[in-house]
């Protein structure tokens, strides 16, 4: 999150509105939530998230055991339950 001044974004007029709730202190103006993006969308983290999950499905499906799979991808069994035995 990054500090803006007020007045040098916002009318005089709003900021004199502004000042009748609130004098001197650091306020947050959250985003319109059509703006909003889904966890690891720019970073692209949910795609390869995605697409390991995948993997794991697969192999699953092609008969890899579930203590395996734990080893290969370093998670926990019950993490792998939940991602093959989902969707």
């Amino acid at each position: 999150m990054k500090y803006t001044n007020a007045q040098k974004v916002l009318p005089e007029k709003l900021i004199l509105e502004i000042q009748k709730y609130v004098q001197g202190e650091t306020i947050y103006i959250p985003k319109p939530e059509s703006d909003y993006q889904k966890w690891g969308t720019s970073t692209g983290s949910r795609k390869r998230l995605d697409y390991r999950n995948a993997a794991i499905r697969d192999a699953f499906a092609r008969g890899v055991r579930i203590e395996r799979l734990a080893e290969e991808y370093y998670l926990s069994v019950e993490s792998i339950k939940k991602i093959v035995y989902s969707h």
